[in-house]
């Protein structure tokens, strides 16, 4: 495995678990008031917020995870993660969202048919009806990641949800693009895992499964095509997302803890959504998936009004991004052309796809950017 920093936490006794740091934990954010904050989708999802807050504040953060994460990307304890940089920066009420595709629910552990478009109009929308219940009408800024960031994107740009004072999308937006050998997973794995391996979704975590289990043979084959460490989920998750030796992110921006605990800090994910998303790398741009009547509230083409929507964005990459490659500067060329002047772009040099905030420098490489945006615009 690749080394990093010494890290006072790998040397915690795990006894007979694999696990470094407790599954689910909250400790990696002190000094603060915690709740959780379940709440109901139209379409009959019970989802939940995590609620981080040290006193009263005009401006409200919600953040929002990818596909296979969950809010622990945002609470790591290993690292200055993001919700205490920004509780410590001066946003002292900050929201975590734990939506369908988090691994804290248990919704993509099935041959699920859930699409984004389920996101955008079933799963924002309660959302921010439930924060808005604590919060009032305070300003709400959103800091999303991934499919988090597109399907957000897709909410906001396609009028299921208003009232947001700005965005931070990274890596993704509404012009998904990715590498070519990605394409071709997005466009065969779905049924090949589906219907010929007989598998109803992929999980990091295989690799703990009792010996000769078809999981356990399946993550020991993909092992054999990544030599580049000696951690099975850092393999698997190249196979699930992006293109690259490995794919989520670059090793040497990682603690070696944070590495080691990949298999819980991404979880197993149905394939549906990979369908969803290679018909918008085909389109170009994010379109609806499904053309049936209970999403007619939405657009076929969400960036079709993207001219009219006026809050700000601050689309965010890496520079070796191996998942989205340059999704996030094509978007800010598509919508600077539409409302010149309104976003913002940055590159984050070195930094890939998820170490953007599972990194351990990036209170120093990458975070300091995003508060910049969110104080100007939080007046």
């Amino acid at each position: 495995m690749p080394r990093s920093t010494a890290d006072p936490l790998t040397k915690i006794e795990i006894g007979s678990v694999p696990r470094h740091v407790p599954l689910y934990t909250h400790t990696g954010v002190e000094d603060c008031d915690f709740s959780v904050h379940p709440f109901n989708t139209d379409d009959g999802l019970g989802l939940s917020m995590l609620r981080f807050r040290r006193e009263p504040a005009d401006d409200v953060v919600l953040v929002i995870h990818g596909l296979t994460t969950s809010s622990d990307m945002f609470i790591m304890p290993e690292h200055t993660n993001m919700v205490t940089f920004l509780l410590n920066s001066g946003f002292s009420d900050v929201w975590t969202l734990d939506y369908r595709m988090s691994n804290r629910h248990p919704y993509n552990r099935g041959m699920h048919r859930h699409n984004m478009d389920d996101i955008a109009l079933y799963d924002y929308p309660a959302a921010l009806t439930e924060l808005r219940k604590h919060i009032g009408d305070r300003r709400v800024h959103v800091i999303a990641h991934c499919l988090g960031s597109v399907s957000f994107m897709m909410s906001l740009f396609g009028g299921a949800v208003d009232g947001i004072a700005s965005v931070i999308a990274n890596s993704a937006a509404l012009t998904p693009r990715v590498p070519n050998w990605s394409r071709l997973k997005l466009t065969f794995a779905p049924t090949f895992v589906e219907f010929i391996l007989g598998l109803p979704y992929l999980d990091p975590r295989w690799h703990t499964e009792p010996k000769l289990s078809r999981g356990w043979l399946f993550s020991k084959g993909v092992s054999l095509f990544h030599p580049e460490c000696d951690e099975p989920a850092c393999h698997m998750l190249s196979l699930m997302w992006g293109t690259g030796w490995p794919a989520l992110y670059s090793h040497d921006k990682l603690r070696e803890i944070t590495h080691a605990r990949s298999g819980d800090l991404y979880g197993a994910t149905g394939l549906h959504y990979y369908r969803h998303v290679v018909e918008m790398v085909r389109a170009g741009r994010a379109v609806k998936f499904d053309r049936d009547a209970r999403y007619n509230a939405l657009p076929d083409d969400y960036l079709a009004r993207a001219g009219e929507i006026t809050t700000p964005v601050l689309l965010t990459t890496g520079g070796r991004n191996n998942v989205f490659t340059d999704s996030n500067i094509v978007c800010y060329d598509r919508l600077e052309a539409v409302a010149p002047g309104r976003h913002e772009l940055e590159i984050f040099p070195g930094y890939g796809h998820q170490d953007v905030f599972m990194g351990r420098n990036v209170h120093r490489d990458v975070f300091p950017r995003m508060l910049d945006f969110l104080k100007r615009q939080a007046v």
